[in-house]
């Protein structure tokens, strides 16, 4: 008996230094920096061409930016009460603008562009996250949380869903009603999945997207829903919550990264090399380096 459990206890012992040596060797704890803490409430991670990261302050109306140089800067005030931002091919930062329910582009000059405004007739909930497809294509989550600086008290659309807003079109379509509150998003680079995190169900999903854009073949991948999601070179998947936790494709966990504020709003690769994880977590900016690299 005394055999079977002294090696069942090395066995443990062994898996949890496996899990301890794999979380080591994608990243070092210890390495977490505090950029600033500054903000009233950071989100909307997203990445340049050049690696410079751009995230949000909502509650105070700012977009802000962090330079490959090291310097922070405000990029724009009046920003729409931007949230979930991604940058376009030719440079221009998406943006979902809760203000008015809308999506912009903001080109290097700040010029606003309104790409999106209602569907069919109605205000939708409020444009949360956002991911762009190889053409150009739009997908964004549409959650509804009340803000204070909303005339409306009630939604105008029945239900919280998916929505695809094809490049250079006004009008959107939906590819995701399934689901409860959607709000995290991320695509693979080859454009054949995308992941829906589903805030009240606790749980992230994996779809296929069709060649028409559409949404199908809805998987289980987490039982953890995120505010903000992200992919590195491996394919694994970096979601935000309680600080950061990261899965194989697979739905494994192999690591969590400890962030010392209430909540992680969202994350982003950036850097010259994208291998520097920022992590917008509460009123603040932090920033750990990663052994693997970002596809955004």
């Amino acid at each position: 008996m005394k055999k079977y459990f002294v090696f069942w206890a090395l066995l443990a012992l062994s898996t949890v230094s496996f899990a301890q040596k794999a979380e080591q060797a994608l990243f070092v704890q210890d390495s977490l920096t505090l950029i600033s803490a500054q903000f009233k409430f950071t989100e909307g991670a997203s990445v340049d061409r050049q690696g410079n990261v751009f995230f949000t302050d909502q509650p105070n109306d700012k977009i802000w930016k962090y330079g490959i140089d090291g310097k922070l800067s405000l990029f724009m005030d009046k920003s729409g009460r931007a949230n979930g931002t991604y940058f376009d091919k030719k440079g221009n930062l998406i943006v979902c603008a809760d203000e008015h329910n809308e999506i912009w582009s903001i080109d290097k000059n700040k010029k606003i562009k309104v790409l999106f405004s209602n569907f069919e007739g109605k205000k939708v909930n409020g444009p949360n996250d956002i991911w762009l497809d190889n053409k150009g294509g739009i997908y964004f989550t549409d959650p509804y949380y009340q803000r204070d600086y909303w005339t409306r008290k009630s939604p105008e659309i029945e239900g919280q869903k998916v929505y695809y807003l094809p490049k250079g079109k006004k009008e959107a379509m939906v590819v995701a009603d399934d689901v409860v509150k959607p709000n995290g998003i991320v695509g693979t680079p080859d454009g054949k999945f995308l992941y829906i995190a589903d805030m009240d169900a606790n749980k992230t999903y994996r779809y296929t997207i069709g060649a028409d854009a559409k949404l199908s073949e809805r998987q289980l991948i987490l039982n953890q829903n995120s505010d903000g999601m992200t992919l590195d070179s491996n394919g694994n998947i970096y979601v935000t919550g309680r600080g950061v936790n990261i899965y194989k494709p697979n739905g494994e966990k192999i690591g969590h990264i400890d962030v010392p504020e209430g909540w992680c709003g969202n994350i982003c690769f950036g850097g010259k090399h994208r291998n520097k994880l920022f992590i917008t977590a509460s009123k603040s900016l932090y920033v750990i380096p990663i052994n693997a690299k970002g596809v955004e």
